[in-house]
């Protein structure tokens, strides 16, 4: 067996765990207080395997590389293999390894079977992996190998990848399991993970540490996120040529939703070139305290981010980075805006996940995409802050999916195997066509009708702003004061003080339009369900509205969901949700909403 001495770098400085309390802030020396604790939780259990779950921003690389170096410094390894979901992850680990002596290949083929001597590592895709699983097998076999396995969900993407990643890795000295988001929306097991059976009949995986963003939040590791959220009209015609007109948001049949949100996102449209200068004008507040904050479009495909950059160089005078999935030149394009001071990039998936750039402070969700794998990672591409105060911001269509996934960013889940259909009380993980099967089934699926409708027209108008689990504004039409209140909401704030301000402009607002509804005589609220829905559908609808507010509520407070629907219950009567009129359904999600409102305790 080869010496290893001279890939051997120094070994890590000893660090007190500092937790609860946080190391210094900008004290680059010091791993931070989750990164310690959970260092020590390793070497002191000694695994074979373990997962660190992680908030997208805290710092799951530095952890790994810390472990890795200490395992490099004690001879229980002597070579790495990182695997990335993608090629630019590749480069990235491949940097961050350097800084911390350790030297990483990141263009390493495992048909070469062999890497230059002055490495310690190699960096690897899990699609590479995949095409010869054997070869990497034969390498891990060679030396006492640690795999780093990022984003470790991505070994469950496809069978093959999940059987090349087994093939590859089982003979591995030790396997690290990295992973931000770790629930899936299949039964794909990831590999290397364990998963323990539950009373409820189902698997749910165990992770050894998780560091989640509530709490990475309280620690300051990572930045406050405010959702701006807008709805609007939207028109279009169908494949039978008939037109159909919907509000962006209001309760609708899945494919409806489906057709309206991307009739929304439609470049040609109106919708999106208002919420680009909204997303714009955002931008420049932010730059008034974080000057080379920069913004990111997440586009559907390739047609539409070209479009996008068109309307936003229109709009600013300044042509944007435009990242093609994985082109070649995409990482090299990654890296000059991130060093630099531009204000645009429009990207399609490339940076959805891992891809670092610190500067991102604005965002706007432009993809069709509304899987909660997929909200999670985009949005940790604006969580990582630099310094205390900074904020982020991000755009998103009024779609209650959508909006829902915004209302729990503090949720630490697991991957779960066998889980059942369910639209009992309080269930927000019941399987999205339970619900709206029978309404669906009659207009034909999703898949049927995708690209044989054509969008007529859209409109956007401000909607509201979603914060820590609560809805705040009153729908105010765009360019209106309450709008540009939201939008004018300082760059540098700490959460208590994001919260107290949108508080204060929820009040304003209120005021206004009770003022507006005393001298009108208008209603309060418009009834959130289409008329020209069925009556059973409209309950369904409105039990799945209700569930989800139930959902949002629970994660704020931590009380149970049977308990805050018996609050209801006990506040206004009636029988459980299952069992529920349209009425006192409508009345729980009033009184719910206003508890947001209110901030209730």
């Amino acid at each position: 067996m080869p010496s290893v001495d001279s890939h051997l770098p120094a070994a890590p400085p000893v660090l007190p765990p500092a937790y609860p309390e946080r190391a210094a802030w900008g004290t680059a020396s010091k791993l931070r207080a989750w990164q310690s604790e959970a260092l020590k939780l390793y070497l002191d259990a000694n695994p074979r395997d373990f997962l660190a779950v992680a908030t997208p921003g805290a710092g799951k690389t530095t952890f790994a590389l810390t472990v890795a170096a200490e395992l490099l410094h004690r001879r229980v390894i002597e070579r790495i293999t990182v695997v990335t979901p993608t090629e630019h992850l590749k480069v990235q680990w491949a940097e961050a390894a350097d800084k911390a002596g350790i030297a990483i290949d990141p263009a390493f083929a495992g048909r070469r079977g062999k890497t230059n001597k002055d490495f310690t590592g190699v960096a690897v895709t899990y699609a590479g992996v995949a095409v010869n699983p054997l070869a990497f097998r034969v390498r891990t076999e060679r030396f006492k190998t640690l795999v780093i396995l990022d984003e470790v969900h991505h070994g469950g993407d496809a069978l093959s990848w999940g059987e090349g990643v087994r093939e590859a890795f089982e003979p591995a000295a030790r396997r690290l399991c990295l992973t931000g988001t770790p629930f899936r929306s299949d039964d794909n097991p990831i590999p290397f993970v364990t998963y323990e059976d539950s009373h409820d009949g189902v698997s749910r995986s165990k992770a050894d540490y998780t560091y989640g963003y509530g709490h990475a939040l309280q620690d300051h590791v990572v930045r406050p996120v405010i959702f701006m959220s807008y709805s609007g009209e939207m028109r279009w015609r169908t494949k039978a040529g008939d037109e159909v007109a919907a509000r962006l948001g209001e309760p609708l049949t899945k494919d409806l939703t489906a057709q309206a949100l991307r009739t929304a996102l439609d470049p040609a449209g109106e919708w999106m070139p208002a919420v680009l200068a909204a997303a714009d004008k955002r931008l420049t507040e932010v730059r008034r305290h974080m000057p080379d904050a920069g913004a990111l479009v997440i586009s559907g495909d390739q047609n539409t981010a070209r479009a996008y950059a068109k309307t936003l160089r229109e709009l600013t005078g300044e042509a944007p980075t435009v990242v093609l999935s994985d082109e070649k030149a995409a990482s090299k394009k990654i890296q000059k805006f991130s060093e630099g001071e531009s204000r645009w990039m429009v990207a399609v998936r490339m940076v959805s996940e891992g891809v670092d750039v610190p500067r991102l402070a604005v965002g706007v969700y432009a993809t069709p995409t509304s899987t909660p794998l997929f909200f999670a990672q985009a949005v940790g591409r604006f969580v990582r802050a630099r310094k205390r105060g900074e904020t982020a911001s991000v755009f998103v269509p009024s779609v209650t999916r959508l909006l829902g996934f915004a209302a729990e960013m503090e949720v630490e889940r697991d991957h779960i195997l066998g889980r059942k259909n369910s639209n009992e009380d309080g269930d927000i993980f019941a399987l999205e066509d339970d619900l709206l099967k029978q309404a669906n089934q009659a207009e034909g699926a999703s898949d049927e009708l995708e690209g044989t409708f054509e969008a007529l027209g859209s409109d956007a108008s401000f909607d509201r702003v979603v914060f820590d689990g609560g809805d705040y504004g009153t729908g105010g039409d765009q360019a209106s004061d309450e709008e540009l209140d939201f939008l004018g909401l300082p760059g540098l704030l700490e959460p208590d003080q994001v919260r107290e301000l949108l508080h204060k402009r929820q009040q304003k607002s209120l005021a206004a339009q009770k003022r507006g509804q005393r001298g009108s005589g208008a209603p309060e609220r418009e009834d959130p369900t289409p008329t020209e829905l069925a009556t059973h559908e409209q309950i369904a609808l409105l039990r799945r509205e209700l569930n989800g507010l139930v959902a949002a509520w629970h994660h704020r407070t931590g009380q149970p969901h049977g308990v805050i629907h018996n609050d209801l219950r006990r506040k206004l009567g009636g029988p459980a949700a299952a069992h529920a009129s349209s009425i006192q359904l409508k009345e729980r999600i009033e009184l719910i909403r206003d508890w947001a409102t209110q901030r209730r305790a």
